[in-house]
């Protein structure tokens, strides 16, 4: 042990103390702690921001976990809930005759106990505006829909009857949190209190009622309660979370944290350069004290232990002073953003401390192994004479495990394998264009030098760059990153934002109308068209049962997932269209042929049901078998608000079925009533106000948007890093060359000037590169990830360009600071 400690550890040591009393591990040390930094505090403020949207979302839910049964919940189920720490209240729901001096009308009947909902609100029509309540109905009333009072001709005050009860009407439901937007079976809501339910009679053996218990808590027990209870839940049992019920806000949910996601993943890219650089510097500056070591006898495995034992202590050393300052500015910033979003954020969890030292780790070895990996290849010979280092294949193999540790990296803080391939590909990509672009362009600049007549200082500064391409293509490759991510970071928080919020415009659909008969649909066309409201033409909807697929009946027994048992137990909603709706997109496959039987599928039901392409499908389409071939997949944006169906078949294959029809349109405040008039002129419609929901999903843009913009502030510190580590990684280079230029004669007035020619020339290449590769990986991302269209923004090119170029040189002046004044003679003995 004692040799092994005085043979490998202690040198390790010694030379990490004396690399740090020196300076020389300042610029990487510093690199890594940002790295750290940056990555811990966007993970444990994007993790808490993400809990809290979806805490928001479980408003939609009425609950952080919703759990439904089609047979009583046991007491055990609901006495550990509460010794969890947990709220919980329970409903119950079922159909049932409603009866009322209007006539008699089949209802959703809802009983709730004294604490629903738990989260979020139910809203009663109120006379200037409606009214937030929590409770349940007073004894011996009830609330109901709006469409209820016009179709039994009641009003608030009235009496309707169920089963054996009579109960007062007391309310009339504006919104329900937790009833989502389902059109098969559409009753109207009738909602009374459960400890009244026994008296109506209705509780019978043969009833159909189905039990469900609410609950709500800190994020922590609610998740040690799912673990507990998942595996105890008997058949007939589900549970759902904040999301899962609809479609359109899990969508923006996904987005939001797609979009915190992006500023990590982006933040990571920044440290990789960082370090990178740094390493290279510090290579640099250590291959004559590793020849000198060499020959007096050191094996290049001790050198190369001692430096990786080095290395691996400074990570971690770094990853634990990066973690806390991580805690200490996700702290301050968690206020900010619980003061502007008005929300409590939860707890922080230990994700982000291992991704702090994971990125420490990974980083190092797979952006700094292999500028360090050329220490162990320095030759003796070199004391003796200056040697440059050669690239060898292994080099190579270093930078491509590297990468794949990025990438590995970035999979891990994400967990979205597609956006990390796109955005590791990008900055592989990038980082080859911009080296292949930027040597192209140093040598053609250098090209027209020598032509050039006047101009001696344009001339000699381009003549500079020429006699150090390699040198020059590295800065502008790092600037470039460096800009190209920060003009990324601004194009996601601005144009990529902005076309979120596009998806969602302000005259978004917020009502749908439904069961309209076919001889009524001319008629609720004029009423619409005579208010001023645009709709468009009304969808057919059948209802359908699935049978088999490929000649294999369907059984929910062969299905684990939940889902998939419930949907082959339900009724289908078909529809037919002649061509592919705007807010649907064609993933595999081709449209529809109107006159084959042919269908589409929603590609999540399509994954959930493992249903393929070409695929055969029989339908139970009111006692007639339907027949039809899948000929396409396609991905539905349900976040439009627009009618959706997860199955459209060919005209020809339903154009005989009996439907009714569905259409949705954008209902202004200042015309509530018409939704009235039409439930009075055509009773057998229902109306559904989405309005509730439609203003949930702007607030969680909203909210994703203003977390983004603080997140933003933050990471572009580190890019500050990559490019103040741009220019200290050439300094040494840059001071030979004005030592040398000195001892020519050279004056100092026309080495400034020269200085700044080049340091502009490249700052503003930099910037056009930047410019080009933030713009295609934005848009690459809109499409493929975020799944919106973006435009050609022209302010990154301007931005790109002006900001390399002053970059550049303030940069670049900064880092060569005392230069031109020192002798020349001291310059060239700092940098023997």
């Amino acid at each position: 042990m004692k040799k092994w400690w005085n043979r490998f550890l202690a040198p390790s040591f010694r030379a990490l103390k004396r690399d740090w009393r020196s300076g020389e591990l300042g610029l990487l040390a510093l690199a890594l702690v940002i790295a750290v930094t940056a990555v811990s505090s966007v993970g444990f403020l994007s993790g808490r921001v993400s809990a809290a949207l979806d805490r928001s979302s479980a408003q939609m839910l009425g609950g952080d976990l919703v759990l439904t049964a089609d047979e009583p919940i046991g007491q055990a189920v609901l006495e550990q809930a509460v010794q969890s720490g947990l709220e919980v209240s329970r409903y119950q729901t079922m159909s049932s005759m409603v009866d009322a001096p209007g006539g008699m009308r089949l209802v959703s009947l809802k009983a709730v106990d004294g604490k629903y909902p738990l989260r979020g609100e139910l809203l009663l029509r109120g006379e200037a505006q409606d009214n937030a309540v929590h409770g349940g109905p007073a004894p011996g009333t009830a609330w109901v829909d709006p469409q209820l009072t016009g179709l039994l001709d009641v009003n608030l005050g009235d009496t309707i009857t169920i089963g054996e009860s009579a109960l007062t009407i007391s309310g009339v439901i504006s919104y329900e949190p937790d009833r989502g937007v389902q059109f098969i079976n559409v009753a109207p809501r009738v909602m009374m209190r459960l400890d009244e339910l026994p008296a109506t009679g209705l509780l019978g053996p043969a009833s159909r009622v189905r039990d469900a218990a609410n609950v709500a808590g800190e994020q922590t027990a609610v998740q040690a309660y799912r673990q507990w209870l998942e595996p105890r839940l008997g058949r007939g049992q589900r549970l759902s979370e904040p999301g899962e019920a609809r479609p359109e806000i899990q969508r923006s949910l996904d987005r939001a944290h797609q979009f915190l996601t992006l500023v990590a993943l982006l933040t990571v890219i920044i440290a990789a350069v960082a370090v990178a650089l740094a390493a290279r510097r510090f290579s640099r500056r250590h291959r004559d004290g590793v020849a000198v070591m060499r020959c007096i006898g050191a094996a290049r495995a001790q050198i190369a232990s001692m430096f990786a034992i080095e290395f691996v202590a400074l990570a971690l050393v770094c990853a634990t002073l990066g973690v806390a300052l991580a805690f200490a500015v996700q702290a301050g910033l968690a206020q900010l953003v619980s003061s502007l979003l008005d929300v409590d954020l939860p707890a922080p969890g230990w994700g982000p401390v291992w991704h702090g030292y994971a990125s420490s780790l990974l980083l190092l070895v797979g952006f700094a192994l292999p500028p360090l990996a050329a220490l162990y290849r320095v030759a003796p010979m070199r004391v003796l004479r200056q040697m440059k280092g050669q690239w060898a294949p292994r080099t190579a193999v270093s930078y491509a495990a590297g990468l794949v540790a990025f990438f590995l990296l970035s999979w891990w803080i994400s967990g979205d394998a597609r956006m990390s391939l796109l955005v590791t590909g990008g900055f592989v990509g990038g980082l080859a264009f911009f080296y292949g672009i930027a040597y192209g362009v140093i040598r053609l600049l250098g090209g027209l030098a020598g032509r050039w007549q006047g101009a001696s200082t344009l001339r000699f500064a381009l003549k500079g760059m020429t006699r150090r391409p390699g040198l020059a293509t590295v800065q502008v490759c790092a600037l470039a990153v460096g800009l190209m991510v920060m003009l990324l970071l601004t194009l996601a928080r601005t144009d990529l934002l902005d076309g979120w919020r596009g998806t969602l415009p302000p005259d978004a659909p917020n009502t749908f109308l439904i069961n309209i008969l076919p001889e009524q649909r001319e008629a609720v066309l004029a009423q619409l068209n005579t208010a001023g409201i645009r709709s468009g033409a009304p969808a057919p909807m059948i209802r359908g049962r699935l049978l088999a697929i490929n000649d294999v009946p369907v059984d929910a027994r062969t299905y684990e997932d939940e889902r998939a048992q419930r949907m082959v137990e339900r009724e289908f909603n078909l529809s037919y269209m002649p061509s592919l709706p705007d807010s649907n997109t064609i993933v595999a496959g081709r449209w529809l042929d109107p006159d084959a039987g042919e269908v589409s599928l929603e590609t999540g039901l399509a994954d959930t049901l493992a249903i393929g392409m070409g695929d055969t499908l029989a339908f139970d389409v009111a006692g007639q078998i339907v027949r039809v071939r899948v000929t396409s997949l396609r991905e539905v944006k349900w976040d439009s608000f627009d009618v959706n169906f997860f199955a459209l078949m060919s005209p020809s294959a339903l154009e005989n079925a009996p439907a009714t029809y569905i259409t949705s349109f954008h209902l202004p405040a200042d015309k509530l009533a018409l939704s009235q008039r039409l439930v009075a002129e055509f009773p057998n419609l229902t109306v559904f106000d989405v309005g509730a929901i439609l203003g949930h999903v702007r607030r969680i843009v909203e909210q994703a948007v203003l977390a983004v913009q603080i997140l933003f502030l933050f990471t572009v510190l580190a890019g500050v890093q990559v490019l103040a580590a741009a220019f200290a990684a050439t300094r040494d280079e840059r001071i030979h060359e004005v030592a040398i230029l000195r001892v020519l004669g050279a004056g100092a007035a026309r080495l400034r000037r020269t200085q700044w020619l080049e340091l502009t020339t490249l700052g503003g290449l930099s910037g056009a590169l930047a410019a080009l590769g933030s713009v295609l990986l934005a848009r690459l991302l809109a499409d493929r990830v975020f799944e919106f269209s973006l435009g050609w923004p022209w302010w990154p090119w301007v931005v790109g360009i002006v900001g390399g170029a002053l970059i550049s040189c303030l940069g670049g002046g900064l880092a060569l600071r005392g230069v031109l004044k020192t002798p020349p003679l001291r310059m060239l003995r700092e940098v023997a």
